[in-house]
């Protein structure tokens, strides 16, 4: 429990209230921008330290995927109150959470867990992460407004459309998770 990787996803947790605190409260944006930077930085970190010392751990690869959802869906929400973002684009990754969300459900109900997080979702995640600091750069620095909106928006539109591709492939790990579990108890009956 007590390791390297695990305590940088909980410095990553950290991280989302400071972030909510520097941009909507303090409006501190340079530091809100180095905290973003830092905390989708770190999430590479992590998880290379956790196979490069072979501290794999379940804890591990729930705190990790919790640290980048809780990172995004409070940018997500700050950018659209500040209107870094407009709502639409919010709104359709949001979307995709309460898809995932159902689909987690029913995979409790039956027994299991999350499934296991996909390369396709760790690309869109990177890319989202990568995408929030630049937009926020570009929303607060005129001087850079032009190259890091149009570089910020190309990465935050890859991730939008990988995320809800990775979204997809859980949706359909769940349903053959499901229909496993029932093809099972129809041979057992």
């Amino acid at each position: 429990m007590l390791t390297w990787p695990n305590l940088i996803s909980f410095v990553r947790l950290l991280g989302v209230p400071l972030f909510l605190f520097l941009f909507l409260v303090a409006r501190a944006d340079v530091a809100a921008i180095v905290v973003l930077a830092v905390g989708g930085t770190s999430d590479w970190v992590d998880g290379w330290i956790a196979r490069r010392l072979g501290q794999v751990s379940r804890l591990g690869e729930l705190l990790d995927p919790l640290a980048d959802r809780l990172y995004i869906l409070a940018t997500l929400i700050a950018f659209t109150a500040r209107e870094v973002v407009p709502w639409q684009f919010t709104a359709a990754l949001l979307a995709r959470e309460l898809l995932l969300l159902g689909s987690l459900g029913v995979l409790r109900r039956h027994g299991y867990g999350p499934p296991p997080v996909h390369y396709v979702g760790k690309t869109a995640t990177f890319l989202l992460l990568a995408a929030f600091p630049i937009l926020l750069l570009a929303a607060v620095v005129p001087a850079a407004a032009a190259t890091a909106g149009a570089i910020g928006w190309a990465l935050a539109w890859w991730g939008l459309v990988l995320y809800w591709i990775a979204g997809a492939l859980y949706v359909i790990q769940a349903r053959q998770l499901v229909r496993a579990v029932r093809d099972r108890q129809e041979t057992v009956a």
